[in-house]
C-alpha cells in the first residue's frame, strides 16, 4: 500500500476493527501549551511605567488552558482604566503569538480604589522614584553573612562597569556602610529641601548612620522605621541612577516590609554562607520576597572557602550550599566569594577591594557578581 502523505515512517499502534489506523493524527494543541508556558510568555508584559512584569506583580489570579484555548483573569487594585486596557491588549498579543494557542480570552478587572485597606495588594501604595531605573534589595534573613560587605563591593563593581550607582543603607539598627565606603561628610540640603546624598568611589550613599551621633543606638518602633525608609526614597535627591542597591537588615520585619510597600523593587539578591545554619534562615527571607511578589534575582554564596598562603583550600563553613539551594529553588546562582583578607581590610579602611585592586582575585569575584546581576536584570 502506498504511504499516505500524513503518515510517519513508524506505524501507529492504534488499531480499529483489526486494521491499522491510518487516519491523520489529531493535532495535540491542548497538550502542547501548558500553564507554565503561558506564565513564561506573560513575563514579557511589563506593568505600564514599571520595569517589572505582570506575573511578578501577582496580577494573574485565574488561568485555564485547554485544547489551544487560553483564558485569563487579572485583578488590578490601582492604576487606571487605560492601564487595565493596555495590559489586556499586550497580554492578548503575546499569548496569540504563542505556538499552539488558537483562542485567547483575557479579562482585566479594574478596581480603582480598594473598598477596604485590607484588600490592598502589597504593592498598591508603591511609588516610583524619578530618575532611578532599577531598585535591587540585598538581603540575607540572617546576620553575620557579610551582606553589607557584598552590597558595598557590588555597588563599586557596577560603577566600575560604567553604571550610575546609589547605595541605600537600610540597616536601621546597625548601619556599617558609612565605614566601609569611607564617607565622613553628611548630606546637604537642596533648594527643593531634599537631602543630597554624599558620594565616594563614584557611588551615592544614604544611611541611617547620617542621622545618628557617634554610638547612639536606634530605639524605634515600627512606624518610625516605616517613615524613615519612605523619606530615604522620596525626600532624597538621588538624581539619575541605573541601579539603587538597598542593603537590608537581617530578618523579615518592619524595614523589609516597608521597603516592599514603598517602592516597586526589580528584585532581591540573597546573600548566604554555605552552611545549613545560614541557609535555614535565608529561606525565610526568600519566602518573604515571594509573598510580596518580589522576584529573586539570585543567590550569592559569601565566605565560600579560604585558601592558605601555601595554596591549601579550606572550606571553613562547608561549600556549595548556596548553589544547591539555588538549584532547589530554581533561581539563578550568581556566584561565590571566597574569604580574602583584603576584603576585610578594605572594608575597615573605607577602601573597597573592587576600587583598590579590581584586577586581583578578590576584586574580580565581585566584578563577576556585578556582571551576573546585570545579566539577570536584562
Amino acid at each position: 500500500m502506498p504511504a499516505l502523505p500524513w503518515r510517519s515512517s513508524k506505524l501507529s499502534d492504534d488499531v480499529i476493527d483489526g486494521e491499522i489506523d491510518t487516519r491523520p493524527p489529531k493535532p495535540l494543541i491542548g497538550e502542547m501549551v501548558t500553564e507554565e508556558d503561558v506564565k513564561t510568555a506573560l513575563k514579557a508584559v511589563k506593568y505600564p511605567g514599571y520595569s517589572r512584569d505582570i506575573v511578578s506583580f501577582g496580577l494573574v489570579k485565574e488561568m485555564a488552558v485547554n485544547n489551544g484555548a487560553v483564558s485569563l483573569t487579572m485583578q488590578l487594585t490601582g492604576g487606571s482604566a487605560e492601564v487595565a486596557q493596555q495590559i489586556k491588549i499586550e497580554s492578548e498579543r503575546v499569548l496569540k503569538a504563542l505556538a499552539g494557542v488558537e483562542k485567547v480570552y483575557v479579562e482585566v478587572r479594574h478596581q480603582g480604589k480598594p473598598a477596604a485597606a485590607g484588600a490592598q495588594s502589597p504593592w498598591s501604595q508603591q511609588n516610583k522614584v524619578p530618575g532611578i531605573r532599577r531598585i535591587v534589595a540585598v538581603a540575607s534573613g540572617k546576620g553575620g553573612v557579610g551582606k553589607s560587605t557584598v552590597s558595598v563591593n557590588l555597588a563599586c563593581a557596577l560603577q566600575h562597569l560604567g553604571a550610575r550607582i546609589g547605595l541605600l543603607d537600610c540597616d536601621i539598627y546597625g548601619p556599617s556602610i558609612l565605614l566601609m565606603m569611607g564617607i565622613k561628610q553628611r548630606p546637604t540640603i537642596s533648594p527643593e529641601e531634599k537631602m543630597v546624598p554624599p558620594a565616594n568611589h563614584g557611588v551615592k550613599l544614604m544611611s541611617m548612620g547620617f542621622l545618628l551621633e557617634g554610638d547612639q543606638p536606634v530605639i524605634w518602633r515600627g512606624p518610625m522605621i516605616t517613615k524613615t525608609i519612605q523619606q530615604f526614597f522620596h525626600s532624597v535627591e538621588w538624581g539619575q541612577l541605573d541601579y539603587l542597591l538597598v542593603d537590608l537588615p537581617p530578618g523579615t520585619g518592619d524595614a523589609q516590609l516597608s521597603l516592599c510597600q514603598t517602592v516597586p523593587l526589580d528584585g532581591g539578591l540573597i546573600v548566604t554562607t554555605p552552611q545549613e545554619a545560614s541557609l535555614g534562615v535565608v529561606r525565610k527571607g526568600m519566602a518573604m520576597f515571594e509573598k510580596v511578589n518580589v522576584p529573586i534575582l539570585g543567590i550569592i554564596e559569601n565566605m565560600s572557602y579560604f585558601t592558605t598562603p601555601n595554596g591549601e583550600r579550606i572550606e571553613i563553613f562547608g561549600h556549595g550550599g548556596g548553589r544547591a539551594e539555588a538549584e532547589r529553588r530554581q533561581v539563578p546562582f550568581l556566584g561565590e566569594v571566597p574569604i580574602y583578607t583584603e576584603i576585610r581590610v578594605g572594608g575597615d579602611q573605607g577602601q573597597p577591594v573592587v576600587v583598590t585592586a579590581p584586577g586581583e582575585a578578590p576584586g574580580q569575584a565581585f566584578l563577576r557578581l556585578a556582571e551576573a546581576l546585570q545579566q539577570a536584570l536584562g
